[in-house]
Formats: C-alpha cells, sequence, structure tokens
C-alpha cells in the first residue's frame, strides 16, 4: 500500500507520529508536508497529495492543516478526489463506509496525536461497503 501524506506549519508532529504508525506496518509514504512550525501556505502542500490521489499514484492521502477545512477544501477541488474531515475514528470509518473517501482530512488543533493515529488506523483498515453508497457516491463529481 502506498499513502500520500501532506501538512502545513499546523501539523509536523503529527505528520511524523502517523509516518511512524504506517511504516511500522509496511506501508511506503510519499511526504509532501513541511517539517516545521514556520508559517506555509497549505494548498502548497495539499495539492501534491491530491494529484497522486487523482492519477493513482497511491492508495489513499493524509491531509493535515489547523483546522482540517482549507486542507480538505484544496484537495476536493480534484476530480476524482474525496477528502472527509474527520475528528474521530468513527467519523473517520464512515467516511470510508459510505463515501469511499480516499483522503482523510485531520484537524490538528482539534484533535490530540493519539486521536489522530487512530483515525489514521480506522481508515485504512475500513472498507467502502458500496451498495446503495456506491450510486450516491457517483453522483459527487460535476460533469
Amino acid at each position: 500500500m502506498k499513502i500520500a501524506i501532506g501538512n502545513d506549519h499546523a501539523g509536523p508532529e503529527y505528520k511524523q507520529a502517523i509516518i511512524s504508525y504506517l511504516e511500522s506496518k509496511g506501508i511506503e509514504v510519499t511526504n509532501y508536508g513541511t517539517d516545521t512550525e514556520a508559517s506555509v501556505d497549505y494548498p502548497d502542500y495539499i495539492h501534491p497529495v491530491a494529484n497522486d490521489v487523482a492519477n493513482n499514484k497511491v492508495n489513499l492521502g493524509i491531509i493535515i492543516c489547523g483546522s482540517g477545512n482549507g486542507a480538505a477544501m484544496t484537495a476536493n477541488k480534484h476530480q476524482k478526489v474525496r477528502a472527509a474531515l474527520c475528528w474521530t475514528k468513527e467519523l473517520a470509518e464512515l467516511a470510508r463506509l459510505h463515501n469511499d473517501a480516499n483522503i482523510l482530512s485531520i484537524p490538528a488543533r482539534f484533535t490530540s496525536i493519539p486521536q489522530a493515529v487512530a483515525m489514521v488506523e480506522t481508515f485504512l483498515n475500513t472498507n467502502f461497503e458500496g451498495g446503495r453508497h456506491q450510486t450516491r457516491v457517483d453522483k459527487i463529481p460535476c460533469k
């Protein structure tokens, strides 16, 4: 499995914890995020993740910013991307199960690092349910 990860200045510690978790599971990680808390523009770090997901270079993406909103909004501008803003593992599960989310957006200022890692674990271990949800997911992209 391959995962792309990107973050702004709110998420370097989160990113490192998540990368450690992913690598411990033998998952290959492409890191597009910043490693410092110096202010940066989140789209510069989110677009590469969304591009990789949209172009099937990776299986899933993880994005991190302060609220998670800007990152999710940026990623969702890409066709074939369904980024879900989640702050609990239950939301991460539903995002995969019902919405076939392919990017997890984490709000660093509203979750702890252990919560974030638990969300990542849930996101990776939950498969899309399909069925009635597939019809809905098919209606998401603009034609």
